[in-house]
């Protein structure tokens, strides 16, 4: 031990006379115990530990075979992971650390096996997700891992089996510990009151940008889906709103999934003035084309309108998420009075948008303006619509919304309406003032 210490004495030495001789315009510097040249020393002789890595999804395969369905998942690298099945609709869940995604068109699955869809990506931060829907209930095996083998990575196998709807609903449910983390995640997500601002600001905007990690919403003709579009939309209108001196809050900035309820509870702990979700369209004719946008009321004003709103509210079950806590304590509220200053509110503003984006976009051309049951609209005391920015369905309408010239204009579009729906009567003129009355 004495030798090391000398050895290192001496090049503690060495290495401050070459400091010195290396440095000498720096001026006197503050002398060093030999004590602290060694700690030095050996802490840059130190290595430093690696961040752990994230495995990489590499690709995904389903065997469809007379007794069973087999799902298979390869990875780079082994990682936990844990399933569970829930009901209404069946699905199978399979949670696992975050990982990186590098599926390039992933098989889907005929319509003669268990399996009739799926889903991927960031659950919550540090948690990535598979979700499988279910043509039919279906019991699990334990989760085989084979290791490497013939160019193939670690392969994750999941065997399903028919069994009873009774006993399926028997079974279904999320974990306990699970259940525990999501409420604990869904707390913690949740921002603090903001500090009072040492300058005015001008007002609060919250942008919801539609679906997000493993719910990947619309998917396009041509592949787009529809989490990219309206986030990338949303940033723009993030930026253009900021240049105007606004606050603006996001519910999600990246691709992660942030469930129904906390994005409403997101505009509310920032009190926000206003709240403006993003969301692209799809419908089976694919002729149908143009923006739209909806506001909140206890029925869908069309048909058409209760089902996207049915649709939209089921992100959440589709995602995999835990909805046995919620219940329709929100029900009375639509009809509440004090509800109705929001209400009008928003339908102010619906108007508004919609005459500043016809100059930017293609207008829905039957009745743009439609109101419907959305969960996200469902803030009582927050201003709130939902944009339909088109129909991904239709080719056109698909197009445009790819190009970053469209996205542009139609975020200034929705910028220049949060302008005017702030204006005073004074400030907007005779015209406008008439129409906020």
């Amino acid at each position: 031990m004495r030798l090391l210490r000398d050895s290192l004495l001496a090049i503690a030495v060495c290495l401050a006379f070459g400091a010195a001789v290396a440095q000498p315009d720096q001026g006197p510097s503050q002398p060093q115990s030999v004590d602290q040249l060694i700690d030095n020393i050996l802490k840059e002789k130190t290595p430093k530990t690696p961040a752990p890595k994230e495995a990489v999804v590499l690709g995904v395969r389903i065997g469809e075979h007379p007794d069973r369905t087999r799902f298979v998942v390869e990875l780079s690298d082994p990682v936990e992971m844990r399933t569970f099945t829930l009901n209404n609709p069946n699905r199978v869940v399979i949670d696992m650390p975050a990982v990186r995604w590098h599926l390039q068109g992933p098989p889907r699955p005929s319509a003669n096996g268990a399996i009739k869809g799926y889903r991927y990506g960031l659950f919550r931060p540090g948690n990535s997700r598979f979700v499988i829907d279910l043509n039919r209930p279906a019991a699990l095996s334990d989760v085989l891992v084979l290791p490497p083998e013939n160019g193939y990575g670690y392969r994750v196998v999941l065997d399903l089996f028919p069994t009873a709807q009774a006993k399926f609903d028997q079974e279904a449910g999320w974990p306990a510990d699970l259940k525990a983390k999501e409420q604990a995640a869904d707390m913690a997500s949740l921002p603090q009151s903001p500090p009072l601002p040492q300058t005015p600001i001008k007002k609060v905007i919250v942008i919801d940008p539609g679906h997000g990690g493993v719910d990947s919403g619309t998917v396009g003709a041509d592949g787009t889906l529809e989490k990219d579009l309206v986030l990338g939309v949303a940033l723009k209108l993030r930026n253009a709103l900021e240049k105007r001196g606004y606050t603006v809050h996001m519910t999600r900035d990246t691709d992660e999934f942030v469930d129904l309820p906390q994005r409403v509870r997101i505009a509310r702990s920032y009190h926000a003035d206003l709240f403006i979700s993003i969301h692209a369209d799809s419908i089976h004719d694919p002729d149908v084309a143009g923006l739209s946008i909806y506001t909140l009321s206890e029925k869908g004003s069309d048909k058409e309108a209760a089902d996207l709103a049915r649709r939209e509210n089921n992100s959440d079950k589709l995602a995999g998420v835990d909805l046995s806590g919620e219940n329709s304590a929100v029900a009375p509220i639509l009809i509440d009075l004090a509800q109705r200053d929001t209400m009008n509110k928003s339908s102010h503003f619906a108007e508004i948008a919609l005459s500043d984006l016809a100059q930017a976009t293609d207008i829905l051309p039957r009745q743009p303006h439609r109101s419907a049951a959305f969960v996200v609209l469902k803030a009582p005391d927050v201003p709130s619509a939902l944009i339909e920015l088109g129909y991904l369905s239709n080719s056109g309408d698909a197009d445009r919304m790819q190009k970053e010239s469209w996205r542009a204009r139609v975020a200034i579009a929705i910028a220049a309406a949060v302008d005017r729906q702030f204006m005073t009567a004074a400030q907007a003129g005779p015209a406008t003032a008439r129409s906020t009355q």
